[in-house]
C-alpha cells in the first residue's frame, strides 16, 4: 500500500523472469499503462516477448504470420478471434510488437474448450482428440479448489461441482494452467504477461500454476483497481501483487 515511482518499479520489472499485468478490461488508462510498461522494458537492454491472454492458443499460427507481415490486418481480424475492444485496447499493443519485431505469444486456452469444462466438467477434455489437446495445458491438470480465487468462484457455482450443469472455479483453472504452460513454452528473455486481474490477484492463478512448473522463477504481479478515492489504497486492496495500480472509478460506497 506504499506510493512507488514508476521508474522505480520498471527497475524492478526489468529482473524479472516473469511479469503478470492483472488488467481491468474495460479500463482505457489500464491499457495506456500497459503499452507504456511494454515500450519501457523494451527499450532497456533485455530479451522480451508479450503473452496475451486476448489471443488463444490456437490462433498462434495466424498471429504470428501478421506480426511476420506475410498476411495482412484485416486476415487477423477475421480470423483470429480478436476480442470487441481489440481495436481500441490491444490493438496498440500487437503494431507495437510488430514494428520491433517482438513475439506475441496467444496463451488462452480456445474458449470453445473453457466452455466445455464451465459445462461439463474436467473430465470432459479427456475426450478430444490429441490434436485439440495441443491447444491446453497437458492433462491431466492438477486443480486445487481450496485456494482462495478458486473457492470464492466455486461458493457462487456449488463450490465448483456441477451447480446447474457449470463449473466455473474449474473453468478459471484451466485458463490459469494453459496460459502457465504457453508462458513457459514460449519464454525468451522477460514475458511480460497482459490478463485479467483475477488470474493472478493474490499471486494465485496463473502464478500458481507456474510455480508448479519452477519454484525459482522470479515473478512480478501487477494489480490494478478501481476505487472512488485514489489516495490510499482500500483494505480489500492491500497485499494483493507486488505493485497495484489505482485508477479512479468504480462505484460510490453507499
Amino acid at each position: 500500500g506504499k506510493p512507488v515511482a514508476y521508474d522505480s518499479m520498471i527497475t524492478v520489472l526489468s529482473k524479472a523472469d516473469i511479469v503478470l499485468f492483472g488488467e481491468l478490461h474495460d479500463n482505457a488508462i489500464n491499457h495506456r499503462l500497459e503499452l507504456q510498461v511494454i515500450k519501457d522494458l523494451y527499450a532497456l537492454p533485455n530479451d522480451m516477448v508479450v503473452g496475451m491472454e486476448m489471443f488463444e492458443a490456437d490462433d498462434q499460427i495466424v498471429l504470428d504470420e501478421y506480426l511476420a507481415g506475410t498476411i495482412e490486418e484485416r486476415h487477423l481480424l477475421s480470423e483470429a478471434k480478436v476480442w470487441d475492444n481489440y481495436g481500441t485496447d490491444y490493438r496498440p499493443v500487437v503494431e507495437f510488437a510488430r514494428e520491433n519485431r517482438l513475439k506475441v505469444i496467444a496463451t488462452n486456452i480456445p474458449r470453445r474448450y473453457a466452455n466445455l469444462v464451465f459445462r461439463e466438467g474436467i473430465a470432459a477434455l479427456d475426450g478430444l482428440s490429441q490434436e485439440a489437446k495441443q491447444w491446453i495445458a497437458p492433462l491431466p491438470v492438477k486443480i486445487d479448489l481450496t485456494l482462495p480465487g478458486y473457492k470464492t468462484l466455486g461458493s457462487m457455482e456449488g463450490h465448483g461441482t456441477n451447480a446447474g450443469g457449470s463449473h466455473m472455479a474449474l473453468a478459471q483453472a484451466i485458463k490459469d494452467a494453459t496460459m502457465a504452460h504457453f508462458i513457459m513454452k514460449h519464454r525468451n528473455g522477460i514475458v511480460m504477461h497482459l490478463n485479467g486481474a483475477y488470474h493472478s490477484k493474490n499471486y494465485e492463478g496463473i502464478q500458481w500454476y507456474l510455480r508448479q512448473r519452477q519454484k525459482d522463477l522470479k515473478i512480478i504481479t501487477i494489480h490494478s483497481v478501481e476505487q472512488q478515492s485514489i489516495d490510499g489504497l482500500a483494505d480489500e486492496n492491500l497485499n494483493t501483487a507486488d505493485f497495484i495500480i489505482c485508477i479512479r472509478g468504480g462505484t460510490p460506497a453507499r
